[in-house]
């Protein structure tokens, strides 16, 4: 079957609205997502200048024309604004903005107006900018993995470019028929590129909120939610990785006299300990370090390729910055830490994280019974390291 510009029309506007009303369906279940907003709306936008477009020669020309093009740089300049929402940046309103209204005013102009090559390079100029910067938005963002980021990108990017040949395509080849749009092969054309841009860029930016929030669940899953470190399964996934690499060094902490804590002060300040003491751990453990929260006031942390001094020496740095600690809204509160440490070569067939755990444990349950805010090595005959 043969498809006219005019089922073209009919099926990008009904795609338009389809795609716009489940963008800001997902939008009111996600508010935060503002970015569902824009591209909803733009969406809706996109639908209205193509109708405009579709009823030339049926309604004035500044409808069609004036208006038409107007409506649809807004929705390419939302398109840019959602980009911007998603990755958390200041939506420029003015920007966008400001290319429907250097439309309008042009239009005002005589020689401008009557001139359709004029128009097509003014509109393909700002067209194609919205979509190049939304490509430019989400690539400058790499570093939030998102597997859907790159094509969708690349995607707006190819938009841009394929919006932007008709510039040259306007100064070299002869202008399309004119008459009715409706029935003639360029608009059919416009209108069936457009449709396939459409879904493509909707079920790209669908999946990038997709991706997102799952992203987000499994941080969730894997964070302790007070101290905003690793938990104890993220923390034992990451070691065994570790292990399986190669050599390594676990340095097992327990607050000393934690309930006490608790008990004399109040568990926010408890909590306020416990924070403290990940904020201070963090600043000093070497980069790479996988470092979380086993429970309640214990922590661990493993050092790839450490040797046993050189974990022993970064467990009593850790101790003496924590026994520093005086926190000047509670006086009279004192912190300090026992560290067991204990060392593994690692590789396949060498122990797993939890048979290392144990042996830092035992070096931790040494340094409790000598007196606590120490640093025991495990090994034949535990040592004290200070």
């Amino acid at each position: 079957m043969k498809l006219d510009a005019p089922t073209l029309v009919i099926v990008t506007v009904f795609v338009m609205v389809v795609m716009g009303a489940l963008y800001l369906l997902s939008w009111s279940q996600a508010r935060r997502t503002l970015a569902l907003g824009f591209l909803g709306a733009a969406q809706l936008l996109g639908a209205v200048a193509v109708i405009l477009f579709g009823l030339r020669g049926l309604i004035p020309d500044w409808l069609s024309i004036g208006l038409a093009n107007a409506v649809m740089l807004t929705a390419f300049g939302l398109i840019w604004g959602g980009a911007r929402s998603f990755e958390g940046r200041r939506v420029p309103y003015l920007w966008i903005a400001a290319g429907p209204l250097a439309w309008l005013a042009a239009c005002l102009v005589p020689p401008f107006y009557a001139s359709l090559g004029a128009r097509v390079i003014l509109c393909s100029a700002i067209a194609g900018l919205s979509c190049a910067l939304a490509a430019r938005t989400l690539w400058h963002n790499r570093g939030e993995r998102l597997p859907s980021r790159a094509p969708a990108a690349i995607l707006l990017a190819s938009e841009a470019l394929l919006i932007w040949a008709r510039i040259p395509a306007n100064l070299v080849l002869p202008a399309p028929p004119t008459g009715m749009p409706g029935q003639t092969l360029w608009v059919a054309i416009l209108c069936f590129v457009a449709l396939l841009y459409t879904v493509a860029v909707s079920v790209l930016f669908m999946a990038l909120a997709k991706e997102r929030l799952e992203a987000e669940q499994r941080r969730a899953a894997e964070t302790d939610p007070l101290t905003g470190i690793a938990n104890r399964r993220a923390l034992a996934a990451e070691a065994q990785r570790i292990l399986a690499a190669g050599p390594a060094a676990l340095l097992l902490f327990d607050l000393d006299h934690f309930k006490r804590v608790n008990d004399t002060f109040g568990h926010a300040a408890g909590d306020a300990v416990l924070v403290g003491f990940c904020a201070l751990a963090r600043q000093i453990l070497p980069a790479g370090t996988a470092f979380g929260r086993l429970g309640g006031e214990e922590f661990a942390c493993l050092l790839p390729g450490a040797g046993a001094a050189e974990a022993a020496s970064v467990a009593e740095t850790v101790r003496v910055a924590v026994s520093a600690m005086r926190p000047d809204l509670l006086p009279g509160l004192a912190v300090t830490v026992s560290i067991g440490v204990a060392r593994r070569a690692g590789g396949p067939g060498t122990g797993d994280f939890e048979s290392l755990l144990g042996l830092a444990d035992r070096a931790l349950y040494q340094a409790k019974a000598q007196g606590r805010d120490r640093v025991v090595l495990a090994g034949p005959g535990l040592r004290q390291v200070a």
